[in-house]
């Protein structure tokens, strides 16, 4: 029997609240919903920031981060800031290098034929700092075509491009110390539009700036060369660069594709951004000028800021010594944990003499309170990972311990980055000494004909069976079961790599957790003995 709702007689009945339309679901062709993952909630599509007053879509691609680093500024967002003059000066400036090299043509939009897709045009507008003193020396404002909006098929293929190794960038830098070579660090101005593009493409005319004899809404520009932004562009741009290597005479290395040889030199390639070493000064020289016949391409002197990392070279009596820092990295992070002064010029906070205790461990803690989101959490790990990798290896642990909860953090994970950045506020202008250690290897002295030296290549492996076994969280954790292993690869006594990471699988004793440690790092050797055997067949000073 169907009931009814008392009513208090003479009163008014309230009327129900108005339902909210449900937002539209993308479907796909079989019918199955389409939601993005939930590790993309911090983003959203390209249109909330370019046209902000328009109600938002849902749309499929998930394109740009609305949290991003301050100076890097979409074009609204410049156009307001306090040194918007200096972006517009770029900007046209961008737009004249573009218009000057013949990166494009003009297109009347009623010349194109039916279903032509013409694609959206990014300003992507970036602070250019110096990475010691953070000081602002340029503004640069870039010109990018929209990728999001590519199909694959039909404006794209393939888009892997390979960049170098640390392991390689790190022995060829340690092998220079040991044999006192010279080094140049080269850029490629505008590297990708060196390249054509690898089908017809066409974009918007940007916003912002003026071409003679267009209109935004009656022409279009036809892509000549190859333009940022575009899915493709680091594949066309590396396929060009590779080739234009070759036709003058670089070998390429067979074991990492951004190795390259031309007699006793050697010329690392990490897209745009090269590092060129060898033991003849004047050879260094000529190369420069063999590259500077087939690319735009400019020589910044000896090693200086490279990928964000501080490369300072200097001696330490007759011994050359390489030290890598990353100081503004470091106060990019404890300005996101809040653990810098208003001013900025000091720490407030103080500091750890460890980045982790080693008898706390950490784990899931899922009935432990949720972590309050007072820092973009992910976005620091991210960070502390270039940093581990790059310069400071003794925080492998620290951050593994803290990466492997990003998806679900807790307020106790929270705290232990936290820890991290104190740690990192007594220690910013530290970071990782390449010093060749004497008592390994037999350098002959400056006059001598170049011999190898025999420099011991090591791998430290060790492995901790069961070490974080929790029986209180082991029915909510399995990992917890799991053993942690780490390794570090010495060449001459530097560190070439490391890793601090969990195994994959549960090692019933320990000589098996030691056996899978070592079977894993060899996987890191192994590359690094043959790169070692193929500089040696190169004639290069290194024994295998």
């Amino acid at each position: 029997m169907p009931t009814s709702t008392h009513h208090p007689p003479g009163k008014k009945r309230p009327s129900p609240a108005p339902r909210e339309p449900p937002a539209p679901m993308q479907v796909s062709r079989t019918g199955r919903v389409i939601r993005p993952p939930r590790r993309f909630n911090d983003f959203v599509a390209f249109e909330a920031l370019q046209q902000p007053e328009r109600e938002l879509q849902p749309h499929p691609v998930i394109a740009f981060k609305t949290n991003s680093d301050p100076d890097t500024l979409y074009y609204h967002e410049a156009m307001k800031a306090p040194d918007a003059a200096q972006f517009r000066e770029a900007m046209q400036k961008e737009i004249d290098d573009h218009t000057s090299r013949g990166h494009w043509e003009i297109v009347a939009r009623s010349d194109l034929s039916t279903g032509t897709r013409v694609l959206p045009t990014v300003w992507s507008m970036k602070r250019k700092r110096r990475i010691f003193t953070g000081e602002i020396y340029r503004h640069k404002s870039r010109i990018t075509v929209d990728g999001s909006k590519q199909r694959y098929g039909i404006d794209y293929d393939e888009t892997y491009s390979p960049v170098i190794t640390w392991p390689a960038a790190r022995f060829f830098l340690i092998l220079s110390l040991i044999q006192d070579w010279h080094t140049r660090q080269l850029d490629f101005v505008l590297a990708y539009p060196q390249a054509n593009v690898d089908r017809d493409l066409y974009m918007d005319i940007p916003k912002g700036v003026h071409i003679p004899g267009t209109g935004r809404g009656t022409h279009v520009l036809k892509l000549i060369k190859n333009l940022y932004g575009q899915r493709q562009a680091g594949r066309v741009w590396y396929d060009h660069l590779t080739r234009g290597l070759k036709e003058l005479g670089f070998v390429q290395s067979s074991v990492d594709e951004c190795v390259f040889y031309y007699k006793t030199s050697v010329f690392l390639v990490y897209v745009d951004d090269t590092i060129l070493l060898g033991p003849n000064e004047k050879e260094l020289a000529d190369i420069i000028t063999l590259l500077q016949t087939k690319f735009n391409v400019e020589s910044e002197g000896d090693l200086g800021d490279y990928l964000g990392i501080r490369l300072r070279k200097y001696k330490d009596g007759d011994q050359t010594v390489l030290e890598l820092t990353q100081p503004q990295l470091i106060k990019s992070i404890l300005e996101d944990l809040n653990l810098v002064s208003k001013e900025g010029d000091k720490h407030v906070v103080k500091s750890h003499q460890v980045p982790a205790l080693s008898t706390k461990l950490i784990t899931p803690d899922l009935k432990g309170p949720k972590f309050d989101n007072r820092f973009n959490y992910r976005r620091v790990i991210g960070k502390l990972l270039y940093l581990e990798k790059s310069s400071r290896p003794e925080l492998a642990y620290a951050v593994h311990q803290c990466a492997r909860f990003c998806n679900d953090p807790r307020q106790s994970h929270g705290e232990a980055v936290k820890r991290i950045g104190r740690y990192l506020a007594g220690t910013a202008d530290k970071g990782m000494l390449l010093r060749p250690n004497d008592s390994t290897l037999h350098c002959w002295t400056h006059g001598s004909s170049p011999k190898p030296a025999d420099a011991l290549f090591d791998c430290w492996v060790d492995a901790s069976h069961a070490a974080e076994w929790n029986r209180a969280s082991a029915a909510d954790d399995a990992a917890t079961a799991k053993s942690r292993m780490g390794w570090v690869i010495t060449f001459a006594g530097c560190p070439m790599l490391w890793a601090s990471k969990m195994q994959t699988e549960i090692a019933l004793s320990s000589t098996e957790a030691e056996y899978i440690a070592l079977s894993q790092s060899m996987r890191e050797v192994l590359p690094v003995m043959a790169l070692m055997k193929e500089a040696q067949a190169r004639k290069l000073p290194v024994n295998a």
